[in-house]
């Protein structure tokens, strides 16, 4: 089934590294870029006026803290989820933006297999938060406070090659497709070669994640098409 993207909002006072990270956020499977904001005022117009799920919030801007935003947003209705992403390393800094509940803190600067992992994992949290109907069990509480964790994928499970960030890229942009895929789609939103794709999808293929499907045409050998088992 076909889910909508977690809409995002980029904070950063440098207008070129904003545009580094929103780009990154547009290679995740699942995400689309609202915005980006450089002042605090800016951030807190745009937010409001947008309604983003998630916001990635630096916290040195020329007209204030990002955390001021943060607390200020916190007070509002729609209020979005904060993620953190600074140079500032201290731990008073660190310490107030998880009282004000930011989901993670990344410190700057990182590269985008950091940053989509942790996205990834917010990802897992609100699908298992859609998931609970009603009131939640002890397990459910386990699984979504372990949800922002990246999983746990041991490297002896992975063929040679294989790394567990971009397996789980791939099977995000066959999950965020709400149908089937080819190998080339998964290239393009991934941001990685064809033949890279199809290695993945080949792999998740033979550990029953996927599952191939051939798609004729008019002509000419059919297209190779993957799309997740049901559950």
């Amino acid at each position: 089934m076909s889910t909508s993207p977690i809409r995002v909002v980029v904070v950063d006072d440098d207008y070129r590294v904003a545009g580094i990270h929103a780009a990154m956020v547009g290679r995740v499977p699942g995400f689309e870029m609202v915005g980006t904001a450089h002042t605090a005022q800016h951030a807190l117009s745009l937010v409001r006026a947008d309604r983003p799920q998630l916001v990635l919030m630096d916290i040195y801007l020329p007209d204030g803290s990002g955390l001021d935003v943060v607390r200020t947003l916190r007070g509002e209705p729609h209020a979005p989820d904060v993620m953190v992403i600074s140079a500032a390393r201290d731990v008073t800094a660190v310490r107030q933006a998880m009282q004000l509940g930011a989901v993670y803190y990344l410190v700057k600067p990182f590269g985008f297999t950091a940053l989509a992992e942790q996205l990834m994992a917010y990802q897992r949290l609100q699908r298992h938060l859609a998931e609970i109907n009603g009131e939640a069990a002890q397990t459910d509480v386990d699984t979504l406070f372990g949800a922002l964790r990246p999983p746990s994928m041991p490297q002896a499970r992975l063929a040679k090659g294989h790394s567990a960030p971009t397996l789980e890229l791939v099977q995000g942009a066959v999950r965020a497709s709400g149908s089937d895929i080819s190998a080339s789609e998964v290239a393009s939103a991934v941001g990685i070669s064809r033949a890279t794709a199809q290695r993945y999808l080949n792999y998740l293929e033979q550990q029953g994640v996927v599952r191939l499907q051939l798609k004729y045409g008019s002509a000419g050998r059919p297209e190779h098409r993957y799309r997740l088992f049901d559950r």
